[in-house]
């Protein structure tokens, strides 16, 4: 439930309310906007009576969260969330760019590709050092080599890293060499690592199941926010359909659907959605229209020889073609790139 305090509620009858949400067992939420302050209640409300806070000194109104998603609800928090990684502020009115090779190969190729895509203007790269695979027998990664390769990266040309974690006991070892955590579509209902991730004092990168529903992703990142980390980015990544022209069906109406139903950023991965290099530009374009917080692209130097996924890979002179055209759809939906 969420509790509406009067306007002009002081201070101390909002810490009245608060301290007894938490006497009775529950977490307490607040969210002060300039107008109104709401203090969300966090636990199994089917033992709670509305009737317990309504008699409070300061309470305005009482309002239920209908949506089982509740930290993640819009409802529940109604102003956007903006998730800082470094210097770039994902769910502002900026347009963040993440962007660099699927995979980590070596550092030699890692520096490469990072630095072409941060003299197109990124700040956030993006390089798998775990890629769990549907064959076996594909690359896997480096593993705690292609961590080390980034860190060393990230410390020579000042950037941000954004890699995937798989398992619960990873969580800190990646933390060490990444700002920013991925979950990927095949870990998105991995509750234990997600509740891990929760406690977690870097931000979440959540991408959609490749089979799963908006209300399952956003069940998913309550995980997250429920144990303790608020910082959560979302990701459409695209979803398993009967098409066979493209790796998956990228889902850009959960763009604009994420953003009404949840306070939460909303990226997308153009490059794991159509697996089509040639598709990456205008999906991005679309993504940025349709209101994406930002972009998960890849970028490799050499796509020929990539040991993932080279097929849906942007040479670097086209993405910084790309990055032009992204200006200007930018400017024409009142955004910065």
């Amino acid at each position: 439930m969420i509790i509406v305090m009067r306007r002009g509620a002081p201070p101390e009858q909002v810490e009245a309310v608060r301290q007894r949400i938490l006497a009775m067992g529950f977490k307490a939420h607040l969210s002060q906007g300039e107008e109104q302050t709401l203090l969300g209640v966090i636990g199994d409300e089917r033992r709670l009576s509305a009737g317990v806070f309504e008699i409070l000194p300061g309470v305005e109104k009482i309002l239920p969260i209908l949506k089982p998603f509740r930290m993640a609800s819009r409802d529940f928090h109604p102003s956007d969330t903006v998730v800082q990684v470094g210097a770039e502020r994902v769910g502002a009115k900026g347009v963040a760019v993440m962007a660099g090779p699927c995979a980590v190969e070596s550092y030699e190729q890692t520096l490469a590709i990072a630095q072409a895509v941060k003299a197109s203007g990124v700040r956030i790269l993006r390089g798998g050092a775990y890629k769990p695979r549907t064959s076996p027998y594909a690359f896997q990664g480096l593993g705690p080599k292609g961590l080390e390769i980034l860190s060393a990266v990230r410390k020579e040309l000042d950037l941000k890293i954004v890699t995937e974690v798989l398992t619960p006991s990873d969580v800190e070892l990646v933390c060490r060499h990444a700002d920013l955590l991925q979950v990927g579509a095949r870990n998105m209902q991995n509750f234990t690592l997600l509740a891990e991730l929760g406690k977690a004092s870097k931000p979440v990168l959540l991408k959609r199941g490749m089979m799963s529903t908006l209300e399952e992703l956003l069940m998913s990142a309550e995980y997250v926010l429920s144990n303790g980390n608020p910082h959560v980015i979302l990701c459409e990544r695209g979803i398993r359909t009967f098409e066979r022209y493209t790796r998956n069906t990228l889902d850009l109406s959960a763009v604009p659907l994420l953003k009404k139903l949840s306070h939460l950023p909303v990226i997308v991965d153009p490059s794991h959605a159509t697996g089509v290099k040639d598709l990456v530009g205008p999906m991005s374009l679309a993504a940025l229209a349709a209101g994406a917080d930002g972009l998960l692209i890849d970028v490799h130097h050499l796509p020929e020889q990539a040991l993932c996924d080279g097929a849906q890979a942007l040479l670097p002179a086209d993405f910084a073609d790309l990055v032009g055209k992204l200006k200007g759809v930018a400017t024409a939906v009142g955004r910065t790139l």
